[in-house]
């Protein structure tokens, strides 16, 4: 009855945080245990009673900040210098500021927006097509679960109870890797379609391109070298990186002014709130999963058909494909963790941080496949390109992704070799 009452709501096009809260109402409503109905407001609240999901509300803010006060442009310049003038030029820009963006953003929602109001623009003036345009800025937002800061994996790191500045080392050599795959899809394409040639910037203008964009640059340094020296938790470095980020914007490049300062942390609260309001309600419906053995069911199921980690892991990715295609992937997460982590820990031997990337960076990639799609129809609605030529463009890119996620699962090291 209560899968039957999960999607139900779910099919009607209840939001997903309240098919969450619900469904657990109802199992608890309908089973006659009145100390687990009396309990249910505990665990809403309880699921969210962790410092580390500070960080979510404080690295969306940083990216607000950023954008506002036109550091993300200035990142863009610095990307010019680096792969602008290679044939496809453009599209390296787009990826290599996607990269940059990944390291402050941690959310890829929120990335592949921004970046699709500042780049596909750009990439049709100089001859590229809407389609790819969009394309490879929605396939720049796959690098945000993996480049840390992550979203995602602080949430994970909640969960699965190990340290969240570990979780960002872990996907350090997994995002060199996918940016890497993506360069090599860009070259190829950039081969057959023959993409417009980029122009080199003039020593004067990687000069100035350079000095106007290290204080921006300055931000994802703060972030990732302060976590990786131990210097701050990952929450103190998102705050830090709020307060750079609007000083920067405020007095170096005098693009922020403190009257946009309400809407921007009212923007943040609204969108912080939802995530927030979310894990509180997939918190109370994964207690109830767990009250009815189903995650043990689930392990006796699993080892039943494969002793194999790499196999597991492929059976893993195979179903969260499925699941990312109806589910928000932070629900899909909150869901997902508590099941399968024990088994794959238990059964199988693998290490929390390799199955955390592997199931971070699958459920990120639900964003970009229909029918949900939920960063398809961001990149659409920000560029006023149909989702399916979104889609169609973003395929090569996706099948770059899915190689990456073999070679994380075939070989752990790819993700253990950076851990203390």
């Amino acid at each position: 009855m209560l899968a039957a009452v999960f999607f139900i709501l779910l099919f009607a096009a209840v939001p997903i945080a309240l098919v969450l809260a619900l469904s657990a109402a109802f199992y608890m409503a309908t089973s006659g245990n009145s100390v687990l109905f009396a309990s249910y407001t505990q665990q809403l609240f309880s699921s969210i009673e962790n410092y580390g999901l500070l960080a979510i509300p404080l690295f969306m803010l940083a990216g607000e900040l950023m954008n506002e006060g036109g550091l993300t442009r200035r990142l863009i310049n610095m990307a010019r210098i680096l792969v602008g003038g290679f044939r496809g030029g453009m599209a390296y820009i787009n990826l290599v500021a996607n990269m940059m963006m990944a390291a402050i953003m941690g959310s890829a929602a929120s990335q592949i927006a921004i970046m699709s109001r500042a780049m596909v623009p750009e990439m049709e003036k100089e001859g590229y097509s809407r389609p790819f345009a969009s394309a490879i800025t929605a396939a720049g937002g796959l690098l945000s679960p993996i480049i840390p800061p992550s979203m995602l994996f602080v949430l994970f790191g909640v969960l699965a109870q190990v340290p969240i500045a570990d979780m960002f080392i872990a996907g350090i050599i997994p995002g060199l890797i996918l940016s890497f795959l993506f360069f090599i899809t860009i070259a190829l394409l950039g081969l057959v379609h023959e993409y417009p040639r980029g122009r080199w910037l003039s020593f004067a203008e990687a000069w100035q391109a350079l000095l106007m964009g290290l204080p921006a640059l300055g931000i994802p340094v703060l972030i990732i070298g302060g976590i990786l020296t131990g210097a701050v938790t990952p929450t103190e470095s998102a705050a830090l990186a709020s307060l750079g980020a609007l000083l920067v914007g405020r007095f170096i490049y005098k693009e922020f002014s403190f009257s946009q300062l309400p809407e921007v942390l009212k923007r943040t609260a609204l969108n912080s709130g939802m995530v927030i309001i979310l894990i509180s309600a997939a918190g109370v419906f994964g207690w109830v999963l767990v009250y009815e053995h189903i995650p043990q069911n689930a392990a006796a199921w699993i080892v039943q058909q494969t002793s194999d980690p790499f196999i597991f892991l492929l059976m893993v990715i195979a179903a969260l494909l499925l699941v990312g295609m109806v589910l928000d992937g932070i629900a899909a997460l909150i869901l997902v963790v508590p099941i399968l982590l024990p088994v794959a820990q238990t059964e199988f031997g693998i290490s929390a941080y390799q199955f955390g990337v592997v199931v971070c960076l699958t459920l990120v990639m639900g964003l970009l496949t229909p029918p949900v799609g939920a960063g398809l129809f961001i990149s659409s609605a920000m560029t006023g390109e149909s989702p399916m030529r979104v889609f169609k463009a973003l395929i090569p890119f996706l099948l770059m992704t899915l190689l990456t996620l073999v070679l994380l699962s075939w070989q752990p090291q790819l993700v253990l070799l950076l851990l203390p």
